[in-house]
């Protein structure tokens, strides 16, 4: 039987790791795992690669977890470079409706007017919403600027 041809999206910023499966744009399957990224990702690739053969691959490049950020950066440009697959990235921001994202202690990343920063959130007043794949993949909000968002909060 034949594997159907599908665009894979990775949101790997913070827990848990997500995984969508996207044929003809729509979510057609989902990967969801608590498990360290350096772990687990190889592994759900594995079933992914066994039932499914990759068109193109899209991630949020960050930012989030730096050592989740890499992995998965590293593990998906391997995966392009022997594959022969466009790779295509954009922030987190565009998976959790523009919330705040955990840095470290009480500071979150913020994106306002296109820049990126740290602060400090009241999480009893603003609302931190969690990350989602959507049900359809819209490509125009990625580019081949794939390389990470290594932002590295101020202690």
């Amino acid at each position: 039987m034949k594997r159907p041809e599908v665009d894979i999206l990775v949101i790997s910023l913070t827990s848990p790791l997500q995984i969508g499966i996207y044929h003809r744009k729509r979510l057609t399957e989902a990967f969801r795992s608590e498990e360290k990224t350096s772990e687990i990702m190889p592994q759900l690739f594995d079933t992914i690669l066994q039932k499914y053969r990759p068109a193109r691959l899209f991630f949020a490049r960050g930012p989030g977890s730096f050592m989740a950020i890499k992995i998965t950066y590293l593990f998906l440009r391997t995966l392009s470079i022997t594959r022969d697959l466009p790779l295509f990235a954009t922030d987190g921001f565009a998976f959790n409706q523009k919330s705040p994202i955990k840095a470290t202690g009480s500071l979150y990343f913020s994106k306002e007017n296109g820049k990126i920063t740290t602060r400090k959130i009241d999480t009893e007043k603003e609302k931190i919403r969690p990350f989602t794949l959507p049900e359809r993949l819209d490509e125009t909000i990625f580019s081949d600027e794939t390389e990470p968002l290594y932002i590295l909060p101020a202690v």
